[in-house]
């Protein structure tokens, strides 16, 4: 037989054993919308923007994403083209294509074997000084040691919205330049490049990849941010931008943000009708990659989500926020607005995208009520509760789903006062316009460029951790991003009613976690990427211990969470567990649940006669299973004793966090004697109830003794086998969360979908 022979009866093997790919499997890569396109039933289906029937053939916008050792796809993007498809984008920031295909060519994309999801181009939403008080960033004003203030200095906040009315007093420094130092339109590139995005046969991947291009970069720090007739024209971003960065003190009120010194990068990824889609907010993620160590860029905002029934694993956006951890980037993201149903019943499971993802500091809203003083304010009651919800099915037609108590910790998000967006000719966004109740804002003179609005809902929130996590890397720069993290939620403030999945730890504690920032070494980050800290390493300064777990505000001593959530549902406690180093603590790495993924980055190979020195501009990031390594150091206390079953697990998470918090201080909890990781028998920690419980499986633990199933490839190599899902740690039982849609006898309304925050549910302007 000839070579030429041999290859095509290979191909044709290959090609039968893609047809014959069960339906089950191939439904289990399709997102459940595309499904009745992917069976041609187009007519009848709900208009949504993704989809278009042309001549009786129905095609559709999606997001394949894939598992390839290829970073340019070029055998996918080949694919698509000859099934009459177009490809939009190549990601860096997510092994993905964005590309318009017909509905017909679904279930054959599906079969190939390096895709591991497509969903729809979905929608996707903006989330829709008093501030500072309630945040408790005053006691840090004063809190470096030259008696200057902690404000962002040196740490630039990228926001990714609807744009920052640069001109806007909020954001000038004393020298009346912008802090918005660069500005960049992902929504106008898209619309220049493909327009509505219906064209037929044509890849404009290489093109919008060079858009967004790191090594095409141009130093522009010393000129304005481009002066476009309307920077901002929804409103949103510039109200954002002045949560997190705002400085308001040239009037009364004063309505300043938290950072009021940091660096602001606008990366519009949202119209002029707040809307947009997940391809552009993708992009807009590549962008900020590209250029964050060239821009300064430490912290990454997301005040905005869209619906995603995917397990983080394969949620492209959840895949692009890790990207930014891993290349150093503290990435924050508001949890969403579906706290509450038509009916006023509170929700849980509403958690939006990418606010489900482990890495991401999901940050809820509380209501401050008018007050600095905290000992009256509430989680709000429009702020998404947890657990999230998404999931990915089996070809059996078994699905699992995440479960992962969020947000991480809320923030003042109620009636929060900042910068009001205008033209140059100083008319008003569209948000104040369609709402004039918004701008009334008591002694504000709403004078040209110096304007006052109002807005509510955990978009709102979000900022305010951002500037807080600026505030705190301003404090240490050697910080990685899931210390920072675990900062904030060390010294959260738990508010008197609220549990983990309305709460998370507490309310955002600026002060506290400045105080704790310092008393940590500053070449952290670095000594972790050269491979120099082993679990347990000292993480403290020399000369320094831990503070005292407590910080006055308003007058009054109050006490830190010193609660962390670790590997998605265990709560780890103890000095130890900060004042060590933590191999989790690598914004590479992601446990979650019995996940241990590692992300790897390469750097494209600059050199300073380019202009750009080397280790700057990222070329790929690949995800892949963890090798065996520790996860937890020994000394860090679990508070898992208190939910030795799957019950009492529920009633753990349902347990105020004030609560749970005094148990913390007062020494409860299993103590690590000799660490908590995984290797090849298994995940390991003496002293620790489940310890030799796990079994390692191409990276996915499993419970010991239960059968392993049907495989189930995932992205880039990760293997998921069904198997017995252990109610591990802090974990809702199947029973409380199978009874969705249904009021339960406590009282809780449970929420299938991830919250619509597309579709009108931001309320802000209705405030809680």
């Amino acid at each position: 037989m000839t070579l030429s022979k041999l290859i095509r009866l290979c191909l044709a093997v290959l090609c039968a054993f893609a047809l014959a790919t069960p339906a089950a499997a191939l439904s289990a890569k399709l997102a459940p919308e595309l499904l009745p396109y992917a069976a041609g039933r187009a007519t009848g289906q709900p208009a949504v923007t993704w989809a278009q029937v042309r001549s009786s053939s129905a095609y559709v916008k999606v997001l394949i994403v894939a598992a390839s050792p290829d970073s340019s796809l070029a055998g996918l993007r080949a694919d698509v083209l000859a099934r009459g498809g177009s490809v939009h984008h190549n990601f860096l920031s997510t092994r993905a294509l964005a590309a318009m295909v017909p509905a017909a060519a679904l279930n054959r994309l599906a079969a190939r074997a390096d895709v591991v999801s497509i969903v729809p181009n979905r929608a996707v939403s903006r989330q829709a000084s008093l501030l500072e008080t309630a945040a408790g960033d005053g006691a840090a004003l004063a809190a470096q040691p030259n008696g200057t203030a902690y404000d962002g200095r040196g740490v630039g906040i990228a926001v990714l919205d609807s744009g920052i009315d640069h001109r806007h007093r909020h954001f000038v420094d004393a020298k009346g330049r912008s802090r918005v130092k660069l500005a960049v339109d992902i929504v106008e590139l898209s619309r220049r490049l493909l327009g509505k995005g219906w064209s037929v046969g044509v890849d404009y991947s290489t093109i919008s990849r060079a858009g967004v291009d790191g090594t095409k970069y141009r130093q522009l720090f010393d000129k304005l941010a481009p002066v476009a007739p309307v920077p901002d024209p929804y409103g949103h971003g510039t109200m954002v931008a002045a949560a997190a960065a705002g400085n308001g003190r040239y009037q009364s009120p004063d309505a300043s943000g938290v950072a009021t010194g940091a660096s602001l990068i606008d990366v519009r990824v949202l119209d002029e009708q707040g809307s947009g889609n997940l391809a552009d907010v993708l992009l807009g993620m590549d962008w900020v990659l590209q250029n964050a160590r060239l821009a300064g860029i430490r912290v990454v905002n997301l005040s905005l989500g869209g619906s995603s029934a995917e397990t983080f694993v394969n949620d492209p956006l959840a895949r692009a926020a890790r990207s930014a951890s891993a290349a150093g980037l503290v990435v924050v993201a508001s949890a969403g607005n579906a706290g509450r149903n038509g009916s006023g019943q509170e929700v849980f499971g509403a958690i939006s995208s990418p606010g489900s993802d482990p890495s991401v500091i999901t940050v809820g809203a509380s209501n401050p009520y008018g007050t600095g003083p905290r000992g009256d304010d509430a989680v709000t009651g429009f702020s998404s509760r947890g657990p999230t919800r998404g999931s990915v099915l089996f070809a059996s037609g078994r699905r699992w789903v995440d479960h992962l108590p969020k947000p991480d910790l809320v923030a003042p998000g109620n009636r929060i006062v900042g910068a009001l967006a205008a033209d140059r000719d100083g008319r008003w966004n569209l948000l104040a316009r369609s709402h004039p109740e918004l701008t009334q804002v008591s002694g504000a003179s709403q004078a040209k460029g110096q304007a006052l609005m109002s807005l509510s809902g955990t978009s709102m929130a979000a900022p305010v951790v951002a500037g807080a996590a600026a505030v705190v890397l301003q404090a240490n720069p050697g910080l990685t991003p899931p210390l920072v993290k675990a900062i904030l939620q060390y010294t959260a403030t738990p508010l008197a009613q609220g549990n983990l999945l309305q709460q998370g730890t507490g309310q955002i504690n600026v002060a506290g976690a400045v105080r704790l920032a310092t008393a940590l070494r500053t070449d952290i980050s670095a000594a972790a990427d050269a491979g120099l800290l082993l679990p347990g390493a000292n993480l403290l300064a020399v000369g320094r211990t831990m503070p005292m777990p407590f910080t006055v505000l308003d007058g009054v001593a109050r006490p830190w969470s010193q609660i962390l959530t670790v590997g998605g549902t265990h709560l780890a406690t103890g000095a130890e567990a900060i004042a060590r180093w933590q191999p989790i603590f690598d914004g590479r790495l992601t446990w979650a649940r019995q996940w241990v993924l590692r992300r790897d980055v390469s750097w494209q190979p600059m050199s300073l006669k380019d202009g750009v020195p080397p280790l700057t501009v990222p070329r790929a990031i690949v995800e892949r299973n963890a090798s065996a390594q520790a996860l937890l150091s020994a000394g860090v206390r679990l508070l898992d004793a208190l939910a030795p079953s799957a019950a009492d697990s529920t009633a753990a998470l349902l347990t105020p966090v004030a609560r749970l918090s005094a148990l913390a201080a007062s020494g409860q909890g299993l103590r690590l004697r000799r660490g908590f990781g995984f290797d090849s028998l298994g995940l390991r920690g003496e002293g620790f109830l489940l310890s030799q419980g796990f079994l390692l499986s191409e990276g996915f633990l499993l419970s010991e003794g239960f059968l392993l199933s049907e495989g189930f490839l995932l992205s880039e190599g990760f293997l998921l086998s069904e198997g017995f899902l252990l109610s591990e740690g802090f974990l809702l039982s199947e029973g409380f969360l199978l009874s969705e849609g249904f009021l339960l006898s406590e009282g809780f309304l449970l929420s299938e979908s991830v919250g619509d925050v597309a579709g009108g549910q931001d309320r802000s302007w209705a405030g809680d």
